[in-house]
C-alpha cells in the first residue's frame, strides 16, 4: 500500500466527526489521496466497518473516480455523476451511496480503502463491494487506506 489517503475532516486513527455519521447530517467526508502509479486511469473506494457484530459492514462503494479527491457530500450525487465518471454502488443497508458510521455499541473502526486501477469499470448501481472487488481483479495497480473511529453519542 503506497497511496496516502487523508481527509480534512479527521486525522488517521482519530474520531470521525458526528457530521459524517447517522447521529447528524450523515454526509460523506472529503477525501483525497496521492496519485497512483503510471498507468492509473481511475480510482475506486470502499468504506467498511470490520468491527460490526455480524461481520464487515459495507458503508460505501464508489468507482470510476478520475480525480485524486472526493468532495464532502458525495451522497447527493446521482449514482452516476453528471460527467459520467463517478459511480456509486449498494451498501450493506441495500441503499445506493454513502451510509455513515452508526455502530450499535462501542467504538468501531472505519476503513476508507482507495484503489488505483488501470481502467474504468463498467458496473451499475446495484454493484456491491464483492462485485466491485471481482471487477478490479488484476486491474489494481496500488492501494491506500485511511482509518477513522466512531462511537455513538
Amino acid at each position: 500500500m503506497s497511496l496516502t489517503v487523508r481527509s480534512r475532516a479527521f486525522t488517521a486513527g482519530e474520531a470521525i466527526p458526528a457530521r459524517y455519521t447517522c447521529d447528524d447530517v450523515e454526509v460523506s467526508p472529503p477525501l483525497e489521496w496521492s496519485p497512483g502509479p503510471h498507468g492509473t486511469e481511475s480510482y475506486a473506494l470502499i468504506m467498511d466497518d470490520p468491527d460490526a457484530p455480524g461481520g464487515t459492514w459495507v458503508h460505501w462503494v464508489v468507482w470510476n473516480i478520475t480525480d485524486t479527491k472526493l468532495p464532502e457530500d458525495v451522497t447527493n450525487l446521482p449514482p452516476e455523476d453528471p460527467e459520467g465518471h463517478v459511480r456509486q454502488g449498494t451498501n450493506s443497508w441495500q441503499r445506493v451511496g454513502y451510509g455513515g458510521p452508526c455502530p450499535p455499541s462501542g467504538t468501531h473502526r472505519y476503513l476508507f480503502k482507495v484503489y488505483a486501477l488501470d481502467r474504468q469499470v463498467d458496473l451499475d448501481s446495484e454493484t456491491t463491494k464483492a462485485a466491485l472487488l471481482a471487477a478490479m481483479e488484476g486491474r489494481t495497480l496500488d492501494r491506500g487506506e485511511l482509518m477513522g473511529t466512531y462511537s455513538r453519542r
